[in-house]
């Protein structure tokens, strides 16, 4: 063993916001002070350790002095507070209409993760595996995002199994909420050509038609338009997955993918003054 320091590079006030959130888990607990192998800023350094750098958790265990099995326990109660802290949608919406956004990006991706052997019935009948994404050509989870004009994101949905269509996935997640946005606040949603048929206010780009005839010069500068409009908004996973490298793959079940998202959505938000 080489022992060596080293520099975990996140605000110092970052690793004491998700410490309250323990400490506060902790006491709705009744856990006796004193009782636990790490303090609450030590089981946030751990956990902030993991979503920064994607170390293997056993490591990441010995280098703090507890066994492995605790490891993995410290880590589900960091991103159990912190998924508890995520936006909600309606509030979401709101606060981006108070922030003046003239419009949001709808996005999912599919959050890559060992494979897994349950399986589904397909649209046509046949026995498929649930995870496993034909789009994206990996196993993983779907995850819907809101971002603002430029990028950032403001919600991220739970997950659903790779093997669901964006469109499918929105449905059941975020386009009720979308439909009132449009109607209630006056905010529309930018899409991309998945989510056609999508309904009221999701705007999506014109297809090309099947006779093959080339589109009018109206409908293509509609397709400019809302190309250059949607694709700073498009950069909301890449901000997510390019700070917390433990998304880019994920070894645990995949049905956690969802709070594992929501949690780093909550260190993106705080980190960019979205939170205090």
């Amino acid at each position: 063993m080489i022992a060596y320091r080293a520099i975990l590079d996140v605000p110092r006030e970052l690793a004491w916001f998700l410490s309250r959130l323990l400490h506060a888990e902790r006491r709705e607990r009744g856990t006796r002070r004193g009782s636990r192998a790490l303090t609450c800023f030590r089981q946030a350094v751990f956990g902030l350790r993991w979503f920064r750098d994607n170390r293997d958790v056993a490591a990441l265990a010995r280098d703090h002095r507890i066994s492995r099995a605790t490891g993995y326990r410290y880590l589900t109660e960091v991103i159990e507070v912190l998924a508890a802290q995520a936006p909600d949608l309606h509030d979401a919406l709101c606060q981006a209409k108070a922030y003046g956004a003239p419009h949001l990006v709808l996005d999912g991706t599919v959050f890559s993760t060992d494979r897994l052997g349950e399986k589904t019935t397909s649209v046509k009948g046949e026995q498929i595996d649930a995870w496993y994404s034909g789009k994206a050509r990996k196993s993983g989870g779907n995850v819907q995002a809101l971002m603002d004009p430029d990028g950032f994101p403001l919600w991220v949905s739970e997950v659903e199994p790779g093997s669901v269509h964006d469109l499918t996935a929105a449905r059941d997640q975020v386009l009720g909420a979308l439909y009132w946005a449009a109607s209630r606040l006056d905010l529309s949603t930018l899409a991309d050509p998945g989510y056609e048929g999508a309904g009221i206010g999701v705007h999506t780009p014109i297809k090309q038609p099947a006779n093959g005839r080339a589109l009018d010069a109206d409908a293509r500068t509609y397709n400019a338009l809302l190309r250059s409009l949607r694709c700073l908004g498009e950069r909301g996973f890449a901000l997510l997955t390019g700070r917390w490298r433990s998304l880019r793959h994920l070894t645990t079940s995949p049905r956690r993918i969802g709070d594992i998202v929501q949690a780093a959505l909550v260190l993106t938000h705080f980190e960019h003054g979205r939170l205090t």
